[in-house]
């Protein structure tokens, strides 16, 4: 009944996105993810990504098959586009192979057999709907509000040091290793979702159950509640409001070598409609936040799983600062925005206790202070960032640190091994 009640209401969400990005004259999350089963596909990898979740709920038999049967299909589609001289993407195999998983486990399937295939499927197709729900709510964001409030993040941002535009230079000092490195990075995150994922899902074929908690579920309530923020606090980010690709729409052309001056903030319009969408997209980080989901999910993975996730966590910090798509502030909002998910995730999975409520009572407080005092003292922060710098990071820290000593409180603690005493030997 669970998964009944999430499809019904993820089926109603995307219905709503759906009428609401046919409003604006653009095709919605449904329409898009139904033309992919025969036009290119706007994310193969990612594609692929998803059919591989889904597989974890068959044998290797049936994964060599399946896997076999998309790359066939993609072939027969890359022959297609290549003579009639279409946009050329693979990924419309893998599609096909997930709705035909769905199709098979409702016809040749019965009892927890078709159950479990199902929940693969929908596991699946949950990431790929995750990814046009977001392309959806980009532009909603863009066409409903006009004014951004980067004027205020941006001089909030002088208690932190400016550190979008301090790691702008580094990056740019790197040269184009560095930025197609961090490009590949910031862009193939839902690829290293997956993969960690794939590690904590390992044991669904024999098992035959999904575990209570894992991280495909933080990554899908992240990009959920994550855009409604945005409508609150829109924001389009340093390389928009004080850069070059903000056109004549930009603050200033200053980023990344000069800092903005401390002056009184203002709400400034920045461009709209579909055709030069500028998603508000910033507040808070929702790329620091699925890196953190990353990492934190990865601590209890092999060595190199967990270097993975630390490296991944870096990586996109560094892109989403040194590209100057994110501000400083975004990036502690992110990171708080994450542990309280995660922790009202895993307190609703094993049971909802005092130190649980605890927890997630105080990541949203800390949250929501932290939108106020973006919101209402910028000016104060930026004239005493010897006071508000310190401040902004140890908020943080404590929800790092509440997180940390709840959630070993939480783990099960191996039992002592008894081991009889030796004894004497009789002569």
């Amino acid at each position: 009944m669970l998964w009944t009640a999430v499809g019904v209401v993820a089926l109603g969400f995307l219905v709503a996105l759906e009428v609401a990005a046919r409003h604006y004259g653009t095709p919605g999350p449904l329409t898009n993810q139904v033309q992919e089963v025969i036009f290119a596909p706007k994310s193969g990898p990612l594609l692929y990504a998803s059919m591989a979740l889904m597989m974890v709920v068959l044998t290797w038999r049936q994964r060599f098959i399946a896997a076999g049967v998309a790359i066939g299909i993609d072939v027969v589609f890359f022959l297609v586009r290549w003579a009639v001289g279409a946009d050329m993407m693979f990924g419309n195999g893998a599609l096909w192979v997930m709705l035909g998983c769905a199709v098979i486990a409702v016809t040749h399937r019965t009892g927890q057999e078709r159950v479990l295939l199902l929940k693969g499927v929908g596991l699946g197709l949950l990431l790929v709907a995750g990814r046009k729900t977001g392309d959806a709510w980009l532009l909603i964001t863009s066409e409903t509000r006009p004014g951004v409030l980067d004027q205020y993040v941006a001089t909030a941002d002088q208690a932190l040091g400016n550190p979008s535009w301090v790691v702008g230079r580094l990056v740019q000092a790197t040269g184009p290793v560095g930025s197609h490195v961090l490009d590949w990075v910031y862009i193939q995150l839902a690829v290293a979702a997956v993969v960690v994922t794939l590690y904590q899902l390992r044991n669904v074929a024999t098992e035959r159950r999904f575990p209570g908690h894992h991280l495909v579920r933080t990554f899908l309530v992240i990009g959920v509640l994550g855009p409604a923020v945005y409508m609150i606090f829109p924001v389009v980010g340093p390389i928009f409001a004080y850069g070059a690709d903000g056109g004549q729409w930009a603050m200033a052309n200053v980023w990344p070598n000069t800092p903005p001056p401390i002056s009184a903030p203002h709400e400034m319009a920045m461009a709209t409609g579909f055709d030069d969408i500028l998603p508000r997209n910033c507040m808070p980080s929702l790329h620091t936040a699925w890196a953190t989901a990353i990492f934190i999910h990865s601590r209890k993975a092999p060595r190199f799983l967990q270097f993975v996730g630390a490296f991944w966590l870096l990586a996109t910090l560094g892109a989403t600062l040194g590209f100057g798509y994110h501000y400083g502030a975004d990036i502690i909002a992110g990171v708080v925005f994450t542990l309280t998910i995660e922790a009202a995730l895993r307190s609703f999975e094993r049971g909802w206790d005092r130190s649980g409520i605890q927890l997630v009572v105080h990541g949203t407080v800390v949250f929501a202070a932290l939108l106020v005092s973006y919101r209402y003292l910028p000016m104060e922060m930026a004239r005493h960032p010897w006071l508000f710098g310190p401040l902004l990071i140890l908020a943080m820290v404590s929800v790092i640190h509440g997180y940390v000593r709840t959630t070993r409180l939480w783990d099960p603690k191996a039992a002592p091994t008894w081991k009889p005493e030796p004894q004497p030997e009789l002569v």
